[in-house]
């Protein structure tokens, strides 16, 4: 392990920016803890229901404030798509060929998450499982597809949105919500904002890139963000969980409201404030490699942590009994503090589909196909090689 870590800190280019894959890291990690404490699967009648502890304790709503971030996701994924594309004109590269290679990274390891499923699908028909069941579980496996549609639109179009001011999608955004809830507008307009919603994190992220929200104004957008969520939940009507809760009327994700969109601002801020600590944190090498590790797996755990969390609650239901925290309805603290006793397994089981999918899920982190890429240390042994050469200067 520590000959691991050496090679990997070793073999990180110098000006490789750290922060941003501790960002990434800790998006990811958000993204996963916050669905796993928020989804239940309740047992009854012979099937599987979705629920939420949202639903029957409010109060925990401001549990999403830390576990939402998917702005995080498109603020880095804005900052690193156009470095990345500059690069990659830098070297002769065309726009087709470095799409398709942004694209590759996306998509690939979706083939292996749907065949999986059909298989999965298929086999719990046949058993007799009931089709409400099969709906609940396949629902919940595929959901984290959406987020990729909407990365991939926006990575397409990074030449043309690369130097747009974060002002015009959240003026948008502010005209659809305006439109829907004060006006009385029809409520498909809301679904403008899913690209909307989701350009205004992405296109702070190419401002960082160009070398912009410097000094003072991530302080100034931090605070004006902050204020501006505060005034629509206490005044504005808007939801106080950053989530969807089954039931509610009003759902601040799907599709996203201007106070996502303010509650994610705040959140780019804090990023952006907690850049420099990151760097200077990520110089210790067994820090930047575990982080490096997560990174290299972005995509297998972020579209397998669900399907990690229901083998465990499926699992469970070979017992007599319900469990606590995982088949139970989510009506009380008490389940709160049972799913935590459930979180290791959830991440055994996660470990798990890494080890099964993540050798079918590689691909090539080159956006030019022409370019041969040198090797950066001659490597003892081919387990210890792997993560040190996928560190590349292109792969970020």
């Amino acid at each position: 392990m520590a000959a691991l870590v050496a090679r990997i800190d070793a073999a990180t280019p110098p000006e490789r920016d750290r922060a941003v894959d501790a960002l990434r890291g800790c998006a990811i990690a958000g993204v996963v803890l916050g669905h796993w404490l928020v989804t239940a699967l309740v047992s009854s009648d012979g099937a599987l229901h979705g629920a939420s502890p949202l639903q029957h304790t409010p109060w925990l709503a401001p549990i999403s404030w830390i576990f939402q971030t998917l702005a995080v996701f498109f603020f880095v994924g804005g900052h690193v798509a156009v470095k990345s594309y500059a690069s990659a004109r830098g070297r002769g590269t065309s726009y087709r060929q470095w799409l398709a290679a942004r694209l590759a990274r996306l998509f690939k390891p979706v083939i292996a998450l749907l065949c999986t499923w059909t298989l999965i699908a298929g086999a719990l028909l046949a058993t007799g499982t009931t089709l409400g069941t099969v709906h609940t579980l396949t629902k919940l496996a595929v959901s984290p597809l959406w987020f990729l549609l909407v990365f991939a639109a926006l990575t397409a179009l990074t030449p043309l949105i690369s130097r747009m001011n974060a002002l015009v999608p959240l003026v948008a955004v502010t005209v659809v919500d305006v439109s829907r809830f004060a006006l009385d507008g029809p409520s498909g307009l809301g679904w403008i904002n899913v690209i909307a919603g989701w350009l205004v994190p992405y296109c702070l992220g190419a401002a960082w890139a160009r070398g912009q929200l410097a000094g003072r104004s991530r302080w100034a957008l931090l605070i004006g963000s902050v204020l501006a969520t505060a005034v629509l939940l206490i005044w504005g009507g808007y939801p106080v969980s950053m989530v969807g809760v089954p039931g509610a009327a009003v759902s601040n994700l799907n599709p996203p409201t201007l106070a996502a969109v303010a509650f994610g601002l705040a959140q780019c801020a804090l990023a952006l404030l907690l850049a420099e600590p990151l760097r200077r944190a990520m110089r210790r090498p067994a820090a930047w490699a575990a982080m490096a590790l997560v990174n290299l797996s972005a995509m297998t755990v972020f579209l397998w942590h669900q399907t990690a969390m229901m083998a465990i609650t499926t699992a469970g239901l070979l017992t007599s009994a319900a469990l606590p925290g995982l088949h139970t309805p989510p009506d009380s603290p008490a389940w709160a503090v049972a799913r935590l006793v459930w979180l290791p397994l959830f991440a055994a089981a996660l470990v798990v589909c890494w080890a099964a999918v993540h050798p079918f899920e590689k691909t090539k982190r080159r956006e030019n196909p022409t370019r041969r890429p040198m090797p950066l240390l001659p490597p003892p042994s081919p387990t210890l090689a792997q993560p040190a050469a996928a560190l590349s200067p292109t792969t970020q």
